[in-house]
């Protein structure tokens, strides 16, 4: 094998030490985000039952909220009953409250102490049942502060002040989109230092471990890759210059090319046992005393130069003076037997220069060029490999991953509610459930809006059919590599779920599809009208290492015909599916969580007898006008008050579509309401 020039060499040797450098920096920049001024507690706290009439809600946050804060108060039929807020007086908090912050590349700990509260006004309460409460503010550094609370209220009902109307309002749109700049959807990320507070619904960066802050075990994992690679390429750079010195003689810099590890003084014999001056010893490579050795090298002090071979270069064939042999020379301490002729010509071979290749020619080396690049590229996959398990164990539960909310596996936090910025919104106490989608921010927080996502595609196999025939639609979701993907997770039942809507936000259809050993979906559909329609593919798909990636993704479908679009109903609170009656009470808002009730009556004053679907009580897709961007909410697992509680965030101010899935006695029935946001 031909060596690397010496340039050549170092040039290699650079771009893997930057490499090297590159992956440490890269480790040293994954950190989650922090956020502060979090709510440290409440009054009534979260989770709390309260049996007297209350006036006011107390948020005692970690720094002052911002003056556009926004806050909502939802009774259990959905009416807001908040009246204004205020700054209260900051006090001493009950049990100190830990934030973190991102210092020289480390989570330094900081204790907070004292509330700095915001007030807001109950103007009654209408009923009994659970209260919610929402906030939303901006803190210090720029990160959002939001989320929900919830407070089970037993007591008598109390009167609304005479002439006050429910509030409307919206939160100020520049704080939504301070918010939505940091695309988070979580509440706080301050943990209080007791674990048994009932009241802080954060928790800290997943990364703390132990009560030291820090990034965690995995990611010191990483770090301690990133040191013992460092240690190692050191040690071998030493390593590898003490090799050079011992085996080079001092003098011109001359270096043996084949020896057997010993060295003398004087200059060598040729070849003759005790043919040398005193002091030189024969060159090893024949025996003692009369071995033959093709290849000697000069002494120190010999000042002739050889000239019978040229000087041979670093990764060149060593070749023989007499019978021009190239002899391919080799880094296994062998060299002495790999470079001697076999014919015992006794001719001096060839003199390496001073720039010769010393893993090559210096006795005891066993490293060349090649084992430098697959050891350093070995450390390099190492130290990346620990990078990378930490990234997944600090973000997974970071604050800026999961909003401030448990880690998987943890009990949830009573009342915490919980949404996702890409089309997915899940209810408090279902965990860790977000979904990237195609969303981002702002205007996309709907999804379904685009063909590709995540590095797969939607890729139907028919774009139309004729109306009011029943066609299998197939499709295939397809990878970066081109090939379907075939591995899913189940999640609420089903692999996957179609959702299949006109642009005139009408002929809704919640399908499941099944799917093919090569990957092809298939599904009956029928389209009684003509128009354009837009299909929904909403799934998880595994990756190789097991890890799931939730994904919506949306393609046009096309019924030939003349089309005459249908006007979109006008809002209103209560519809009829089949025979039940429904009703919608909430106040949907941008940005902010709120919660939304569906009520499913049989008669007058007979609720039905809901059972569960997919999973859960019912299922709420939002379909936006114009875009037809996508929502699919989920509902607290349990029923609260005798309603279906969904948590909705309005990606945007407009008119929107909903459907409302629920079942009684095996039979799926389908709500359809308008959402009017300001």
């Amino acid at each position: 094998m031909r060596r690397l020039p010496q340039t050549c060499g170092r040039v290699v040797s650079g771009l893997l030490a930057l490499l090297l450098a590159s992956a440490v920096a890269l480790l040293v920049s994954a950190q989650p985000a922090a956020a502060h001024g979090t709510l440290a507690s409440s009054t009534p706290a979260s989770g709390a039952t309260v049996g007297e009439p209350l006036t006011s809600v107390r948020l005692s946050f970690t720094e002052k909220v911002a003056a556009n804060a926004y806050f909502t108060i939802t009774a259990p039929g959905g009416t807001r009953v908040d009246n204004g807020w205020s700054y209260g007086e900051p006090k001493p908090l009950e049990k100190p409250v830990r934030e973190y912050f991102l210092v020289d590349g480390k989570f330094e700990p900081r204790e907070y102490t004292t509330g700095f509260p915001a007030v807001v006004t109950v103007a009654h309460l209408p009923a009994k049942g659970q209260y919610s409460v929402s906030y939303l503010s901006l803190a210090s550094d720029g990160d959002p502060v939001r989320g929900t609370l919830t407070f089970r209220y037993n007591g008598r009902t109390t009167a609304a002040p005479q002439g006050w109307n429910p509030p409307s309002t919206q939160p100020d749109p520049a704080l939504v989109a301070a918010a939505e700049q940091h695309n988070t959807s979580g509440g706080a990320s301050a943990v209080p230092t007791t674990a048994a507070d009932p009241v802080a619904v954060a928790t800290a960066p997943a990364s703390e471990s132990t009560e030291e802050s820090g990034p965690g075990a995995l990611a010191w994992a990483g770090w301690a890759a990133a040191v013992a690679a460092a240690v190692a390429v050191a040690g071998f750079v030493g390593w590898r210059r003490r090799s050079a010195s011992a085996g080079k003689p001092a003098g011109r810099g001359r270096t043996s090319s084949a020896t057997s590890g010993r060295r003398g003084g004087g200059a060598r014999s040729p070849n003759k046992a005790g043919g040398g001056k005193p002091g030189g010893g024969s060159a090893s490579g024949g025996k003692a005393g009369g071995g033959k050795a093709g290849v000697v090298a000069q002494a120190a002090g010999d000042k002739r130069r050889p000239t019978s071979v040229p000087a041979a270069r670093r990764g060149d064939p060593v070749v023989s003076a007499r019978t021009g042999v190239a002899v391919e020379p080799t880094p296994t301490g062998q060299g002495a037997e790999a470079l001697a002729t076999t014919d015992g010509d006794p001719t001096v071979g060839s003199e390496p220069r001073p720039d010769t290749d010393l893993a090559a020619v210096t006795p005891g080396s066993r490293l060349s060029n090649t084992h430098l690049a697959l050891l350093v590229g070995g450390l390099v996959a190492a130290l990346l490999a620990g990078f990378g398990l930490a990234r997944l164990g600090v973000a997974s539960d970071s604050p800026a991953a999961s909003g401030g909310r448990q880690p998987a596996g943890a009990a949830p936090a009573s009342g915490q509610a919980m949404s996702a910025t890409d089309g997915h919104q899940h209810p408090a106490g279902t965990g860790p459930h977000t979904h990237r989608g195609d969303g981002a921010t702002g205007e996309t927080l709907a999804t379904g809006t685009m063909v590709s996502a995540g590095g797969y595609t939607l890729q139907p196999l028919e774009r139309s059919q004729p109306p009011g025939v029943r066609t299998d639609y197939r499709f295939r979701i397809v990878g970066t590599d081109r090939q379907p993907a075939t591995r899913f997770a189940v999640v609420h039942d089903k692999p996957l779920h179609l959702i299949v809507v006109g642009r005139d936000l009408s002929g809704y259809q919640h399908l499941h599809p099944t799917m093919a050993s090569d990957g092809t979906w298939s599904v009956p559909l029928t389209l009684a009208r003509p128009g354009g329609y837009r299909v929904y593919a909403d799934f998880s798909v595994t990756a190789a290492n097991g890890t799931q990636l939730p994904l919506v993704l949306g393609v046009d479908h096309t019924v030939p015909g003349a089309h005459a679009p249908t006007a979109l109903p006008p809002a209103q609170a209560q519809t009829t599916a089949g025979p039940y009656a429904v009703s919608m009470n909430g106040t949907p808002t941008v940005g902010v969580t709120a919660p939304m009730h569906f009520q499913v009556s049989a008669g007058p004053t007979t609720p039905a007898q809901l059972e569960p679907y997919l999973g859960a009580y019912g299922h709420l897709v939002v379909v936006r006008e114009g875009d037809l961007g996508y929502v699919h909410v989920h509902p607290e697992p349990e029923l609260v008050d005798g309603s279906v509680k969904f948590w909705l965030t309005a990606p945007s101010s407009g008119r929107f579509r909903a459907f409302f899935d629920f079942q009684i006695a095996g039979t799926v029935h389908t709500a359809e309401f308008t959402i009017n946001v300001p």
